[in-house]
């Protein structure tokens, strides 16, 4: 039987995890709101489909695994809203689910360690969206629910080379500060161990090795490139969105073991390190 991934906001994430699984024989069936999308989706080896629209259901009927990297909001989960009776109404059927989730669950930790077992206190809006979000795809009965909490995500297209170019990227500093971050491909590469290795109920963090400071990372970025290194601005005085601020709301280190033990995952970018020499060298190629 052919497998069929219905990926719901088939985004930047899920189109990698895409172009693994159509070279297997996979059918990828991703979601959009906007006709603009729909070539992104193609390029990643899927078919669009519009949701919400009239052929969710059917393509729904027919999927043996869901992937949702859809965010949640003030009111709940945009997916579930919509279909949430269809996917229960399909779970016992399904032989994989996966929700793209946020290390932003765990709340700040002041720079100390968390792992899939640290209680979940979110501090910020989002996050405690996600939490909220994580609760209402785990109460659906028998949904062989796989959650992953992802670090900030990095990977072609998005990194700090542009910004390092153009003289707008910024070194804020704040004491005691760290990030923890994963490039775009590991993640796919851990969501397809995931269904070759599924253990409903489990969640994963998705993270490299390396948490480190924000300011380290554009530095890095600027001698790749033979650029200066931007100046140190205080956390203090820096202007910034209220989005971009929240994210220096909490610090923490995130501990990725269980991907490597349970999922046999290598990493292939460890570090930044590792991630942006090997994006500086595709992009002058």
């Amino acid at each position: 039987m052919t497998k069929h991934l219905i990926s719901f906001g088939h985004g930047y994430s899920a189109q990698a995890l895409s172009r693994i699984l159509s070279t297997q024989g996979w059918t990828v069936t991703g979601t959009s709101r906007t006709e603009e999308r729909d070539a992104a989706i193609r390029a990643s080896g899927a078919t669009p489909l519009r949701f919400p629209g009239p052929d969710v259901g059917h393509a729904l009927s027919r999927a043996t695994h869901i992937l949702s990297s859809v965010g949640p909001n003030e009111t709940g989960d945009p997916v579930l809203a919509e279909l949430r009776d269809a996917i229960a109404l399909r779970a016992p059927h399904l032989e994989w689910v996966g929700y793209l989730s946020t290390t932003g669950v765990y709340g700040d930790h002041g720079g100390g360690w968390v792992d899939e077992t640290t209680p979940l206190a979110p501090s910020t809006r989002r996050g405690k969206w996600r939490k909220a979000a994580e609760k209402e795809w785990a109460a659906i009965p028998d949904l062989p629910l796989h959650i992953f909490r992802l670090a900030g995500i990095y990977g072609p297209g998005r990194g700090p080379f542009a910004k390092v170019r153009n003289g707008t990227a910024r070194r804020i500093i704040k004491q005691g500060q760290v990030f923890s971050r994963t490039h775009v491909e590991d993640i796919a590469q851990v969501l397809a161990a995931s269904i070759a290795r599924p253990n409903p109920g489990c969640a994963y963090n998705v993270c490299d090795d390396d948490p480190a400071p924000p300011q380290d990372v554009i530095a890095f970025a600027a001698e790749l490139l033979g650029l200066p290194v931007p100046p140190e601005v205080p956390f203090e005085e820096a202007e910034m969105t209220p989005m971009a601020r929240s994210f220096y709301a909490e610090s923490k280190r995130v501990r990725n073991t269980r991907i490597k033990d349970e999922l046999g995952v290598v990493l292939k970018y460890t570090t930044y390190r590792e991630g942006l020499t090997a994006l500086a060298a595709a992009e002058r190629d």
